[in-house]
């Protein structure tokens, strides 16, 4: 009985081999691009697929989302400054068959396409916009990506700067910077306090000028101020009018030398 099976056991082999090749299961994230005899047939899948051995092929494609490292890079901004840039960037798949046909590997492509426009892009930017306009930056090199890799069947989600590294000397001279910025804006803060103060006071000169009670008063409240605090001065309120008769020219009487010569 076994003997008579024999001759049969070769042929099923092979057979369950060319059905267990011709069987495809894709999950739901893949997608399959068929080939028939070397001429695209169309996109298959998720699920179960069957192609033909020898006569179809099939390349399979993840439509999920890929985290790509991009590698640091040496930049020059704009302002002579040389910095190491490395980003991340988010890319999917959104036409598998241009994705497959169309670049020999998307992945390769779009990393080396990434690093070339981060240079480009930071190149015309200076240092202080590189690390304080970070969104702006992600955004441009997002569309210049996205704009070149739309032919490929690539749709590139968005571009995050990582890092912006800078070598000691020019740390150390971007501090120095912010100490100076710090000290310029305290001084103008206390220009501006000693500005308004002198306007207050010029305010208030003129309404103790119009009433000649209120710097008697003023007087008294300094003098009330002063008897508060263990102090050895002793002031007395001299009215401005005397000092000023003081002050005058006696009238009649020459400058410099006598009357009578």
């Amino acid at each position: 009985m076994i003997g008579e099976l024999i001759p049969y056991l070769a042929p099923t082999v092979v057979l369950l081999l060319i059905l267990g090749s011709a069987i495809k299961i894709l999950p739901e994230y893949q997608r399959g691009v068929v080939f028939f005899l070397g001429r695209f047939q169309g996109v298959k899948g998720p699920g179960l697929i069957i192609v033909i051995p020898g006569i179809q092929q099939i390349v399979r494609v993840d439509l999920r989302v890929v985290v790509l490292d991009v590698p640091s890079q040496d930049v020059i901004s704009k302002d002579n400054v040389t910095v190491r840039v490395n980003a991340v960037l988010y890319f999917r798949v959104v036409d598998p068959e241009r994705a497959i046909i169309r670049v020999e590997d998307f992945n390769s492509a779009t990393s080396q396409l990434a690093q070339t426009t981060l240079r480009s892009v930071l190149g015309k930017h200076d240092l202080d916009e590189m690390l304080s306009e970070r969104d702006k930056l992600n955004s441009d090199i997002q569309e210049i990506i996205d704009a070149q890799t739309e032919e490929w069947g690539i749709k590139v989600a968005n571009v995050e700067i990582k890092h912006v590294d800078l070598n000691e000397s020019m740390i150390r001279a971007i501090a120095r910077q912010a100490e100076a910025e710090r000290e310029r804006r305290a001084k103008v803060i206390h220009a501006e306090g000693e500005l308004q103060a002198s306007k207050k006071l010029v305010e208030a000169a003129n309404v103790m000028s119009a009433n000649s009670g209120a710097m008697q008063l003023r007087y008294l409240q300094t003098l009330a101020d002063m008897s508060s605090t263990n102090s050895s001065t002793v002031v007395f309120p001299l009215p401005l009018d005397l000092v000023k008769t003081f002050m005058e020219k006696p009238a009649g009487k020459p400058e410099g030398g006598n009357a009578s010569e």
